[in-house]
């Protein structure tokens, strides 16, 4: 005789509950209230005739019997989400959705994304940009450029670039009333800082041997590294450049970089993909095509 299955509900319930350990995260992953997983939790254990969960004062933990049927709902709703896939994925193949921060998408993605327009026509490419991881169960991307360690859990991630941060500014502030001839001569000068990256101003002056208190001078701060940038451009101040934004504008001459003084960043960009998912042929071409553009820049 063939066992009923417990309902679908349950089993997603019981999956993120299980994977988190806690009610309050499987109903805001499920977007569902506290009350339902309980209830859905409830109404599967007496389906299977099994409990699932010890519940403690402020600990959840799993029975010996979930622990042992845990795998097998892994994995069937892993064959799920490939199966839909598959299903979907002749119908999405034209269509690339990257994420990405702003910063890097107007300074360094956008300048570039030509060439991968020409080499692969047939993908349409959407970028979107934010500051916050994907999640890729809930948001219609592909991938997602980001900057850190790569070190994100359920996240397939793949290096692309660090950079150094070095002090940039525009060309006329070399010749100006007070021109920048050694480090010291910061000093008499605007610093224009990103909230983002607040802490590079101050290791770079160390490196430079150079008194902190130079950061108590008179400043501008920008949430995004391209607006410090465009203000360096304009001749606002001098900023804390980093190489990915101001490669093309010191290359071009709209920035030139003073001293020879470079410090390493401590974390790079890389591409995150969905973990455990079929990588789909315009993916790989956008990967690919990155691994070369970034060749040499890392």
């Amino acid at each position: 005789m063939t066992a009923r299955l417990p309902s679908l509900n349950g089993l997603r319930a019981f999956e993120a509950a299980a994977r988190h350990l806690s009610f309050t995260r499987a109903a805001s992953e499920l977007n569902v209230t506290q009350t339902a997983i309980s209830h859905q939790i409830k109404r599967l254990e007496e389906e299977l005739g099994v409990r699932l969960f010890v519940r403690q004062n402020r600990a959840l933990e799993l029975t010996t019997e979930a622990r042992d049927y845990l795998p097998g709902i892994r994995a069937a709703f892993n064959d799920l989400r490939l199966a839909t896939d598959r299903l979907l994925q002749k119908g999405n193949d034209n269509v690339l959705t990257i994420s990405t921060i702003a910063s890097f998408a107007a300074k360094w993605l956008l300048p570039r994304l030509g060439t991968f327009q020409e080499a692969h026509p047939e993908i349409d490419v959407h970028i979107t940009t934010s500051s916050s991881l994907v999640d890729f169960t809930r948001d219609n991307v592909d991938a997602a450029i980001r900057y850190g360690r790569g070190q994100w859990p359920g996240v397939r991630s793949a290096w692309l670039m660090a950079d150094e941060m070095f002090p940039v500014c525009s060309p006329a502030l070399l010749k100006g009333k007070r021109p920048l001839r050694q480090p010291e001569d910061i000093r008499h000068h605007t610093l224009l800082h990103t909230s983002s990256f607040d802490d590079d101003w101050r290791q770079w002056l160390t490196a430079a041997g150079l008194p902190l208190d130079m950061l108590g001078q008179r400043g501008v701060s920008f949430d995004m590294i391209f607006m410090t940038v465009q203000a360096a451009i304009d001749g606002s101040g001098i900023a804390m450049g980093r190489t990915s934004y101001v490669r093309d504008d010191v290359a071009k001459g709209r920035l030139v970089v003073p001293f020879d003084i470079a410090l390493p960043a401590d974390a790079g960009f890389y591409l995150v993909s969905p973990e455990g998912g079929i990588e789909r042929p315009k993916l790989r071409a956008f990967r690919e095509w990155l691994a070369a553009s970034t060749r040499g820049q890392s």
